[in-house]
């Protein structure tokens, strides 16, 4: 586990029962580094600049769920789902989480590639014309590229990439949980079309009423098993 302590942010690993190295060595060396990074952007963010959180939510089937009703005993009858589907295609979201605001900015893609990785980051830059924008993004091969040109070509962005394994770090993972539990959940489409609409749809409405995450802390205390003796049958 790593906690932060004091007034700035500062990671310190917990020794695992692993006797030659902690677990968040052991998983990325450089975790501590990395964390107080994205985690300082969260809670001192640069001036005069915009902190997003982008990733892919990848895949997403539009299933078109069978519906009917179910004649109970007592006479009445429920309406809802059944476990048939139809799978009629999928798309994949690409998504912006503005960590100030809470908004998020999102468009659809066919693919997950570096192409459109940079389409989606195009758009963003786009609506922040002359400002500093500061990305979170996770390891996934099409942020990190060995030679970024595109990077080189807009200096007014910098990526700040989680630690391997911490992709929980990254805020719209969050947004990403909500849109599946409050929107995609038992949901049923008869097209990708619907889907996306379903999609927008969603977002335009969580928008209105958009508000930054709170991060809070919670006290675990650790609870002492008591010995039990274990008795032949």
């Amino acid at each position: 586990m790593c906690t932060s302590s004091g007034s700035g942010v500062s990671f310190v690993p917990r020794r695992s029962t692993s006797p030659d190295k902690s677990w968040c060595e052991g998983n990325d060396p450089e975790f501590a580094t990395k964390a107080a990074d994205v985690v300082g952007l969260y809670l001192a963010p640069p001036e005069n600049a915009i902190v997003i959180c982008v990733d892919e939510k990848p895949s997403i089937q539009a299933l078109e769920r069978a519906q009917g009703y179910l004649k109970l005993p007592n006479g009445r009858a429920l309406t809802g789902h059944s476990h048939d589907y139809k799978r009629n295609g999928t798309s994949t979201l690409f998504a912006a989480f503005e960590v100030a605001t809470g908004k998020v900015t999102a468009a659809h893609k066919k693919r997950r590639r570096r192409v459109e990785f940079l389409d989606f980051m195009n758009d963003i830059i786009a609506a922040y014309p002359d400002t500093a924008i500061h990305v979170v993004l996770d390891n996934l091969n099409t942020h990190k590229p060995k030679n970024d040109r595109w990077l080189k070509r807009h200096p007014n962005v910098h990526f700040h990439f989680t630690p391997t394994r911490a992709s929980w770090l990254n805020q719209v993972e969050i947004w990403f949980s909500i849109l599946e539990g409050k929107s995609l959940h038992g949901a049923s489409f008869t097209s990708v079309a619907q889907l996306r609409d379903h999609i927008d749809t969603f977002i335009e409405a969580y928008n209105e009423n958009a508000k930054p995450f709170v991060w809070t802390k919670t006290e675990v205390h650790q609870r002492r098993i008591k010995g039990r003796r274990i008795s032949e049958l």
